[in-house]
């Protein structure tokens, strides 16, 4: 009797950081870059930031006559090797989370104090 194999789908990590956040990067060979997260993969745990690990791709010529070309590309890297970056005071902060006026749950940079969303 053959055996079945269950399709789990993969887990879905919960992110400190989200589209649009300025962060910089700890670890790595673009370590002390800071940009802005363009997309986040919760699925496997990565984030795609702008100006950071930049790769290039060879493009074959698609139709007769039509030039090649190399294009570049920002990969994505383990979210746990960003950490959000505060632009006022110039200084990368773990994240807490807190609550606000209105009884909203927010985040927060532990070293400034500063609310982020």
């Amino acid at each position: 009797m053959a055996k079945t194999k269950k399709n789990s789908s993969p887990t879905r990590y919960k992110m400190h950081v989200k589209k649009g956040d300025t962060v910089q990067i700890i670890s790595g060979t673009d370590k002390g870059k800071v940009g802005e997260v363009l997309a986040t993969l919760p699925k496997s745990s990565k984030v795609v930031v702008k100006g950071v690990n930049e790769k290039t791709k060879h493009v074959k010529p698609k139709q007769q006559g039509e030039s090649g070309q190399i294009t570049t590309f920002e990969a994505p890297i383990h979210s746990s090797n960003v950490m959000l970056y505060s632009t006022k005071e110039k200084v990368a902060s773990r994240v807490c989370y807190t609550f606000n006026e209105e009884g909203r749950k927010v985040r927060m940079l532990k070293k400034t104090g500063e609310i982020i969303d």
